[in-house]
């Protein structure tokens, strides 16, 4: 779970990488589409496509000569569940200062 994770917030460390999940949240589409409104070659966004491939976060198929993307948001929620311990542990601590800064005498 720890590579998968690490693989998970490395493609979303990169803005270009972020760009096209969310074009993918409104369906699958062509590598040449998500590289369009990024004013990239073909190529450049291959290579961004293939770090969230290696991540899970996309799942690629080949019809004829055109290479589909479609976006596969389980690691996402895996992020996401590891990410709320985090916050359960500092809601917590963060609640605890709180009760102590009312308590403290005047």
């Amino acid at each position: 779970m720890v590579e998968r994770l690490d693989a998970t917030f490395h493609a979303l460390s990169d803005p270009t990488r972020r760009g096209m999940l969310a074009a993918l949240t409104l369906g699958e589409q062509s590598i040449g589409a998500l590289a369009e409104p990024l004013a990239m070659s073909f190529a450049g966004a291959s290579k961004h496509v293939k770090v969230l491939e290696g991540a899970g976060l996309v799942t690629r198929r080949k019809v004829g000569r055109t290479q589909l993307c479609r976006l596969n948001p389980t690691p996402l929620a895996e992020a996401e569940q590891w990410l709320k311990q985090w916050e359960t542990f500092w809601n917590t601590r963060l609640d605890t200062l709180e009760a102590l800064l009312r308590e403290e005498p005047k």
